[in-house]
């Protein structure tokens, strides 16, 4: 690291220090970045770069996971909850749950209390899958070998939902990924509930293309965390959605496949027919 990077890396450092003890106070790019002795501009180019996301994503992130944690251990009012996250209102505090987590304050609160969520199973190339989803979008889907271990772990999920076993459009689209058309994956959305580090490395895996494999430490890297293989492992083992967000194809620096939530042995065979189809489709 040079002279240079060196200064940038103590300003982001330190910018990441300011928005961590004064989170509760919202401050704005300006503000952050008259601390560093930057225009906003090049803070915000700077900051983008060295943390992977933007200073107001990453104090949307602070500001989420401090209201969950109230809402959850203090069990706190969505009004209490956003009065203490600095918010101006329970609105914004919606806007940050909806916008990051995918369900309201309330629902996460309540464990999805009054959440209706409609399932099915169907057959995949590579054993039964279950797959779940609300208004929002796809909230779940696994590989189901056992059919009601696998409903009591989408349960688990949600345990306080209401529970329809329906197909509906967003499942019918969700499961084209096994027909080889991923042309109308953009249509797919995603219902997810995780800690915001969880949603950061879930949203790094949907950038790894069909037929592409990345590290563990890859990934850390692509998060700004190079030194959290593990905690990026465990997150990988979190991902409450298979084969849509493609935890398959991050392997070891070794080469090796490695384990997978839903079995080593599937694990390769779907890096294998991903690897031909994609060589199919390039052969046209």
């Amino acid at each position: 690291m040079n002279a240079q990077q060196n200064i940038n890396y103590e300003r982001i450092a330190k910018a990441i220090d300011y928005i961590r003890l004064n989170f509760k106070t919202q401050p704005n790019l300006d503000e952050v970045a008259e601390k560093v002795n930057l225009s906003p501009y090049h803070f915000q180019r700077m900051f983008t770069e060295w943390a992977g996301i933007s200073p107001k994503k990453f104090l949307q992130y602070l500001s989420l996971d401090y209201a969950k944690s109230i809402l959850k251990e203090q069990q706190a009012t969505l009004f209490d909850a956003a009065y203490e996250t600095g918010l101006s209102g329970t609105s914004r505090l919606h806007d940050l749950f909806i916008n990051i987590e995918g369900m309201t304050p309330a629902e996460y609160k309540n464990g999805g209390q009054a959440l209706s969520i409609n399932y099915s199973f169907a057959e995949s190339p590579f054993g039964n899958i279950i797959v779940a989803s609300t208004q929002k979008g796809i909230c779940y889907m696994a590989f189901a070998d056992n059919h009601l271990d696998a409903f009591a772990k989408l349960q688990a999920q949600f345990p306080n939902a209401v529970y329809t076993q329906v197909v509906d459009m967003a499942q019918q689209n969700a499961l084209l990924i096994f027909k080889k058309d991923w042309s109308e994956l953009a249509n797919v959305k995603l219902h997810l509930k995780g800690t915001s580090f969880q949603l950061k490395v879930w949203e790094t895996l949907l950038k790894i293309p069909v037929g592409g494999l990345h590290t563990y430490s890859t990934v850390a890297k692509a998060i700004n965390m190079p030194n959290a293989n593990r905690a990026v492992g465990s997150a990988i083992g979190a991902n409450p959605i298979a084969f849509l967000i493609p935890c398959h194809r991050v392997i070891r620096s070794s080469g090796e496949f490695g384990q997978y939530h839903w079995g080593a042995n599937r694990k390769t065979a779907i890096i294998g027919w991903e690897a031909a189809s994609l060589q199919t489709a390039n052969s046209f």
